[in-house]
């Protein structure tokens, strides 16, 4: 008999899993955080004896090789991938035993990534669950865009053929447990659905209902940008990680907060949009610790720029630095917790901005203001439409091209639902300029009136 285990890191949209037997376990592309899985396993009354790795992770910082160090377990790594620490190589076809009656086998699935590999969980030799990493995902499959330009198209044909082979060598109810697709930018599209297998994916995935030709060009035609912070996890993860440290930040007073400001360093408020909004520490950005701070300020940032981190309570704070260490922001410079007001120097006040919806954008514009609208999604999301007349900066580009928003003029910033929003808001407050927030979802413009453009728009 086995069990499988899933450990979500939500902010990441990825997964993780613990699986095995009565007395022995393994992990499946383990997150950074490690104690969570040791914990899971100790529920279980499980000890980890191997630690595998589908691919080195182009989107987190892995905890495998600590994983593997603190539980002694066997650290399996794919045998072509280049990585400066010692593990044991998996090649395709490779078995490994969990314990009697219950083993692993290594398909070769490159596409994701050259060396890209998955493992199907074998129970007396027939296959019962397939780790596919980036492989095989819920409706899609891993983009092709993260190793080399040159190798793009040869890995999205790669990716046709690996999708094809899962399913002729397994059975359709076998349960397909992919790393990526739950909302991680590592997929070329987002999961529909929660849980899926062969069966299903072999009637509903286009990497399998498609020819060859026709899927590469679909894929190679949606491809987004690529996070900017991706550029230091691959080499981060084949150099070996290093363990974590989540104990509590040096904590911040007034003053330090001020100096730190003044010194360029970046300042963050994760309390909601809404918190902030109604006053903040003027120059401070907001990334909200229910939207995803990890993936959002490590793709915005200058990579390597110290970080201090403002949060209504200690709990808050905890679960932003266990978030931020899965991209590598391993210990924020400092930190302070409680309310706002203790975070300015006496004399200083709080800096707010108003929020608004689509609704009173519409109001706005009929009133002659001739405001500035600003449209902070995706190259990808603004071709589906966009508010006509708006100006367009993705809101991962916004920082560096901040200087294209005119100023003198109320700059009215809005995204697909208001969390990308909130953070231009404040990035644009913190240069002086008049801001409102729209906290709305994007399916509301045209409802209020306003005059919409782009794709099947008239």
């Amino acid at each position: 008999m086995f069990f499988i285990d899933t450990v979500e890191t939500e902010g990441l949209g990825n997964r993780s899993y613990l699986a095995g037997g009565g007395a022995t376990a393994f992990v499946v592309d383990p997150p950074r955080d490690i104690d969570r899985l040791i914990t899971v396993a100790a529920r279980r009354g499980v000890r980890i004896t191997h630690v595998l790795e589908t691919h080195v992770h182009n989107d987190y910082v892995s905890g495998g090789l600590e994983l593997a160090r603190v539980t002694g377990a066997r650290y399996l790594v794919p045998a072509d991938a280049r990585v400066r620490f010692t593990r044991t190589p998996v090649a395709d076809g490779d078995t490994v035993e969990i314990e009697e009656g219950l083993t692993l086998r290594a398909v070769a699935t490159p596409g994701h990534t050259p060396h890209h590999t998955s493992y199907v969980l074998q129970e007396d030799g027939h296959g019962v669950a397939a780790f596919t990493g980036g492989s095989l995902l819920i409706g899609s499959v891993g983009r092709p865009d993260l190793v080399e330009p040159r190798l793009t198209e040869w890995l999205a044909r790669a990716q046709h053929a690996s999708a094809h082979r899962l399913a002729d060598e397994l059975d359709d109810t076998v349960p397909v447990l992919p790393t990526h697709g739950f909302g991680s930018f590592c997929s070329s599209a987002q999961a529909e659905g929660d849980s899926t297998t062969i069966g299903h994916e072999r009637k509903s995935n286009s990497a399998l209902t498609m020819d060859v030709d026709s899927f590469v060009a679909d894929m190679l035609a949606g491809l987004d940008d690529i996070p900017a912070y991706y550029a230091h996890m691959g080499p981060r993860n084949a150099a070996g990680p290093d363990p974590v440290d989540l104990t509590p930040p040096q904590p911040a007073d007034a003053g330090e907060i001020a100096e730190r400001l003044a010194g360029g360093e970046w300042v963050v408020d994760l309390r909601s949009r809404m918190a902030f909004a109604e006053g903040h520490v003027a120059g401070s950005f907001n990334f909200e610790a229910d939207g995803k701070p990890g993936t959002y300020l490590a793709w915005l940032i200058p990579w390597g720029k110290p970080v201090t981190l403002l949060a209504e309570s200690p709990e808050q704070l905890a679960e932003a630095q266990r978030e931020l260490v899965q991209v590598g922001i391993d210990r924020p410079a400092a930190a302070a917790v409680g309310n706002p007001v203790e975070w300015v120097r006496e004399g200083d006040e709080l800096q707010s901005f108003p929020r608004s919806t689509f609704a009173g954008l519409a109001d706005a514009r009929r009133t002659g203001g001739e405001p500035v609208v600003l449209d902070v999604r995706r190259d990808s999301e603004r071709a589906d439409g966009h508010v006509e007349g708006s100006l367009h900066i993705p809101i991962h580009r916004l920082h560096s091209r901040i200087g294209e928003v005119p100023a003198g003029r109320t700059v009215w910033v809005h995204c697909a639902g208001g969390m990308r929003a909130a953070i231009a808001a404040s990035m644009l407050a913190a240069t002086g300029r008049e801001v409102v927030a729209v906290d709305d979802a994007f399916d509301a413009a045209g409802e209020a009136g306003l005059a919409l453009a782009g794709a099947d728009r008239t």
